[in-house]
């Protein structure tokens, strides 16, 4: 009669249970390659928001905010699509508006904007353009007046501070010198206050929100020419809505439809975060739940609100519908559009 051995069928077994019952992100590290400089607003979301998803996620994984700088973040979003491997280990923390550049159909983009694995990003955005305090232009009447284009900082073409200039320029006739090329925010600061440019565009939310502008501001070294949105920020009372600009010189209606798709980049947030195409559904919604819990926790709330910041939930699920609205636009559109971003 043959013996039979039970054991490492049992132990088989036992070990199949307790790797069913260990959590995938345990043991773990999750990188956040963030496309912009230290200090720049999406690197402090980042190391906000990083400790949170360690603590919110089951199996609580480490996280490392590593910076990975260059064309506007369009490297990091490369990396993160191509590169990183689907496992939901690597975060890209990126601008909101690089699908300009794909809807453009340039060749630097190798992503497609639908396909990412959406985590979660952070408060709606409304743009604005400043105007450093010792210029000629006092009013965004003087800009569209000047024989002289103010020079404006740009990091690359897929963000605020490239597209909002250019897209005053066609709709309200103004004229802007854009230097591009900067790293980051911090050295475009750096620049206005050495007197290399005189202007930026950027979010609102980023210019009530750190330094150097609550220095700037209270010492009445910067004004703010225009903004974005439904209404003017309590903030901004004195400042003109570009809406309001657009009702005074007549702005064409495509320019008006072509606004209002550009300006829509802020509904993806102030510092969207992705992960690659093809993650298992299942882990993308344990990153989704980290960072929508870690968004509400007690923790972050009270350091966004010492650092100016406003936090807002917004859900992966919606930048997941969003991402593949904005990618259907009608031709009239994408080339106006190649004439403002180009």
């Amino acid at each position: 009669m043959k013996k039979i051995y039970l054991w490492p069928l049992i132990i088989l077994l036992w070990g199949s249970q307790v790797a069913a019952q260990t959590p995938y992100f345990q043991g773990k590290t999750i990188r956040m390659l963030v496309g912009y400089p230290a200090g720049s607003a999406h690197d402090l979301w980042a190391r906000m928001v990083a400790p949170q998803l360690t603590k919110h996620i089951p199996g609580n994984p480490a996280t490392v905010v590593e910076i990975r700088t260059g064309a506007g973040s369009m490297v990091a979003a490369n990396y993160v699509y191509n590169v990183a491997k689907p496992d939901g280990l690597t975060i890209g923390v990126i601008n909101a508006a690089l699908y300009f550049d794909q809807l453009m159909k340039r060749p630097e983009i190798k992503f497609d904007w639908p396909k990412f694995s959406w985590v979660g990003s952070s408060t709606p955005t409304n743009a604005l353009l400043y105007m450093w305090a010792n210029t000629p232009y006092k009013t965004i009447h003087d800009v569209r007046s000047a024989t002289v284009p103010p020079k404006c900082g740009v990091t690359g073409t897929g963000n605020t501070g490239y597209y909002f200039p250019k897209l005053l320029e066609q709709a309200i006739g103004t004229k802007f010198q854009l230097v591009t090329g900067y790293q980051g925010g911090a050295d475009i600061e750096i620049a206005v206050e050495r007197g290399e440019v005189q202007c930026r565009a950027f979010s609102v939310q980023v210019f009530f929100g750190r330094e150097p502008f609550n220095n700037w501001r209270s010492k009445n070294l910067v004004r703010v020419l225009v903004q974005t949105g439904k209404k003017r920020d309590t903030r901004l009372t004195e400042t003109p809505l570009l809406n309001e600009l657009m009702d005074q010189y007549q702005t064409t209606e495509a320019y008006r439809r072509l606004a209002k798709v550009l300006l829509g980049s802020g509904e993806f947030g102030s510092a969207p975060m992705i992960a690659s195409p093809g993650i298992p559904a299942e882990q993308v919604k344990i990153l989704r739940e980290g960072y929508a819990k870690g968004l509400n926790d007690p923790d972050l709330i009270a350091e966004a609100k010492k650092r100016g910041l406003e936090p807002e939930l917004i859900h992966g699920d919606e930048m997941e519908s969003l991402a593949k609205e904005v990618m259907v636009q009608p031709a009239e559109v994408i080339a106006l559009m190649k004439k403002v971003m180009e």
